[in-house]
Parts: structure tokens; C-alpha cells; sequence
């Protein structure tokens, strides 16, 4: 979410300025507008406090959303009772358990005790709410289905956290692999390969190639160890600062759809978030426009949510959804073809859920079966790491052998 700065005029015709947080720069301007403010002129602008880098949410966890599914389950329960809303406000608050949320509740229920709604008080806390829950939350209160729409929302988190346990799983087996074989490298260059190195040297044979490969590696490793820490550590942070760049960020995204194996899997997986909070937002009566800003922030990624933020500019301008849909060039037949029949028939939401149940199916099978793709290339690694450590220990030692019974 970006910070705004802006300047404008209030009901009363008076000059006004500040900061307003938004997801994008016309959620921005009508968050003010609804403010009674129109602005005049907006920038992207800093935090308060003059820096946009502050410390303490470096080391501030995000709220797990098994905690926001807990919280959503029990404000449903309270809302569909009849219970008044800071009074279940209230209570949750005394029971939750987690301090960010616990916080960001009693600064809500004191914005209630003042006569603010609901969702203008959650906005207030970005950390803590995104704007997809304070929209559908506005959605809720001016409707008067506040307790359904918490309902949709504890639904969407709980598909979102069966989603990420699936990826873990999946992920667990090749991420073991993978950091043993890199514990083994270092190990075997650091402390055993200069023991042969040290035994081969009495001998005077010619050390064939992959030996000399082996000490050679071995010696870099020994002699340059806190070279290779620090290049690990500047790559990292190179890295690191230009992931935090939007043209990196958008870049690296863009990648990550096009990684061998993974890519496709993760490209299936940001269609079904899409259509389930697309079709979300639209089931809850959230403007369409609005609908696809909100969802394109939630997919957390900068290249697919630059292609649907034109498709919206797109729509704005009078232009079809499916038309807009081809256009962007980042959705797959299948939702292409749901929108469009979609479109014609009136039944958006309903089709793209089918889509998001489908998708769901299919990469949760893919991700059962990725450890069984992934395993070949794990062994070829670890064939070619064993038979390069045999052939340089082994074959100097076959010339020992043969030097000692020469003698």
C-alpha cells in the first residue's frame, strides 16, 4: 500500500493537505472524496515521520491468517447474534491473543466509542487490515451484511492458508535436499579434501584433472572463505535493494511465471487467487473498477497486478472486460472464456469461482506430484557431485598404487 500526499479543499471551500494511505492513486482519490475532500494535487509521498523506511516493522510479524480467519469466524458469530458491534469489538479484543491485532482492535473500538464506522476505523491500520477486508467491510455496512460478508471473508483466508500449507509441503523435500547439499560442499572443501590434498603431495605422480579440480576448489575455499561470505552477503543485499525497486520487483515477478517446473504451477495458483477475489469482491456488490484494483494488490505480485490496473484504466475508458481480459495478455484461455460468457450472461462471480475450484484441483495435484519431478534433478546433482569426489580421490590413488609397486 502507498502513502499519498495531498492538497485539496474541504466542504467548507478551505485549503487542506495531509496524507492518505491507498492501494492505488484512484482508491486514493475517492477515500478523500469520501472524506468530504477534493484534492487538487497528489503525489506519492513519505510516512510522518519524513523517512519511508522505519525500523520497528522490520522486526513487526505479520499478523498470521489463521489469527484473521479466527477473528473473522468469531466477529460472524457475534454481527449474526444480534450482538452491538463494539461490544463484540470489545471482547474479541480481551480474548485475542496476538499483540498486533490486539492493538490495532482497542484503537479500532476507541474510533467506534467516537462514531466512527467500522471499516474507516480498520482502515487506520494497514498492518493489520488490508484493503481488501476494509472494503468488503464498507461493502458489508452499507448493505447490512456485515455477518455474510465476514463469513466470505473467513472462507477466503482459510483457502488462502490451505493454499500456502500445500506450497510448504510441496516445497519441504527439495529445500532439505538442496541445503544438505550445499552443507556437503562446504564440508568436503573446507575439512576433507585437504586431507587427501596433504596425502597426495608425499607422492610425486601427476595428479589427474578432476583432482586437481578438487584441490583447486578446495584451496579457494580455505584461502577465500570470508571473500565468499561477503560476496554471499553483498549479493544478497544487491539483490535485496533491487527487488525493493518497482521496475526490479515488477521484473523478478515476471520471472517467477516463467521458472522451469514452478513457474506454471505459480501461474495457475495467481489466476485461482484472482478469480476467488474477483468473484468475491463482485458477489459483495463492490464496484467493478474497484473490484479489480482490490484484487490485483492481493495477488502480491507488482507484474500481474500492472496488466490488471491497465485493464481497469481500460474498462474505465469504455472498453469490454473480455476485450480487456485478451488485451492484458496475463490470463489463461480458461478465464478468459469464463469471463466472457461471464459477460454475456450476467454471471461473472459465479464462473470465475468455478475457475478458482478447478484451478485449485489442479495445482494442488501438481504440487503433490512436484516432489516427483523435482527428484531427478536432485539425483543428477548429487550423481555428479559423488562421481566427481570419486574420480578425484580415487584415480590419484590407482597412480599411487601403481607408483609404490613400481618401486
Amino acid at each position: 500500500m502507498a502513502t499519498y500526499r495531498y492538497q485539496g479543499r474541504g466542504l467548507d471551500g478551505k485549503k487542506v493537505s495531509g496524507l492518505v494511505d491507498a492501494a492505488t492513486e484512484d482508491l486514493a482519490i475517492e477515500s478523500l472524496m469520501n472524506k468530504g475532500v477534493t484534492p487538487t494535487s497528489l503525489t506519492v509521498g513519505k510516512s510522518k515521520g519524513g523517512s519511508s523506511f522505519d525500523l520497528s516493522e522490520l522486526f513487526t510479524p505479520a499478523i498470521p491468517l489463521e489469527v484473521l480467519v479466527i477473528f473473522c469466524r468469531q466477529m460472524y458469530s457475534l454481527t449474526k447474534a444480534g450482538v452491538p458491534l463494539l461490544r463484540a469489538i470489545r471482547g474479541l479484543t480481551a480474548n485475542t491473543t496476538n499483540k498486533q491485532l490486539k492493538q490495532a482492535l482497542t484503537e479500532v473500538s476507541a474510533d467506534l466509542t467516537n462514531g466512527r464506522n467500522l471499516s474507516t476505523s480498520m482502515q487506520k491500520h494497514p498492518a493489520a487490515f488490508s484493503p481488501l477486508f476494509v472494503s468488503m467491510i464498507a461493502v458489508g455496512e452499507n448493505t447490512g451484511r456485515l455477518d455474510q460478508v465476514l463469513l466470505q471473508l473467513s472462507n477466503h483466508f482459510e483457502q488462502e492458508v490451505e493454499t500456502r500449507k500445500r506450497i510448504k509441503t510441496a516445497m519441504r523435500y527439495p529445500a532439505l535436499v538442496i541445503g544438505f547439499i550445499v552443507i556437503a560442499m562446504f564440508v568436503l572443501n573446507i575439512w576433507v579434501i585437504p586431507q587427501f590434498a596433504s596425502m597426495f603431495s608425499r607422492f610425486s605422480v601427476e595428479l589427474p584433472l578432476p583432482t586437481r579440480i578438487l584441490i583447486g576448489t578446495s584451496n579457494f575455499f580455505v584461502n577465500y572463505w570470508h571473500f565468499i561470505i561477503g560476496v554471499s552477503v553483498a549479493l544478497a543485499f544487491a539483490f535485496r535493494t533491487w527487488l525493493n525497486t518497482a521496475d526490479g520487483r515488477e521484473t523478478w515477478d515476471k520471472l517467477r511465471l516463467r521458472f522451469p517446473i514452478v513457474g506454471n504451477i505459480v501461474n495457475r495458483a495467481q489466476m485461482s487467487r484472482f478469480s476467488r477475489t474477483f468473484s468475491l469482491m463482485l458477489q459483495s456488490g463492490v464496484p467493478l473498477n474497484q473490484s479489480i484494483a482490490l484484487s490485483a494488490e492481493s495477488l502480491g505480485n507488482k507484474y500481474l497486478e500492472a496488466r490488471l490496473l491497465e485493464m481497469k484504466a481500460s474498462i474505465e475508458a469504455g472498453g469490454a472486460i473480455s476485450a480487456t481480459a485478451v488485451n492484458s495478455g496475463v490470463f489463461t484461455p480458461l478465464v478468459v472464456q469464463m469471463i466472457t460468457v461471464g459477460e454475456e450472461t450476467g454471471r461473472i462471480d459465479e464462473l470465475l469461482l468455478e475457475v478458482a475450484d478447478f484451478y485449485d484441483r489442479e495445482v494442488d495435484y501438481d504440487l503433490k506430484t512436484l516432489t516427483a519431478r523435482i527428484e531427478p534433478i536432485l539425483l543428477v546433482i548429487v550423481a555428479g557431485m559423488v562421481l566427481i569426489l570419486a574420480l578425484g580421490i580415487f584415480l590419484p590413488m590407482w597412480g599411487m598404487l601403481d607408483a609404490i609397486q613400481g618401486k
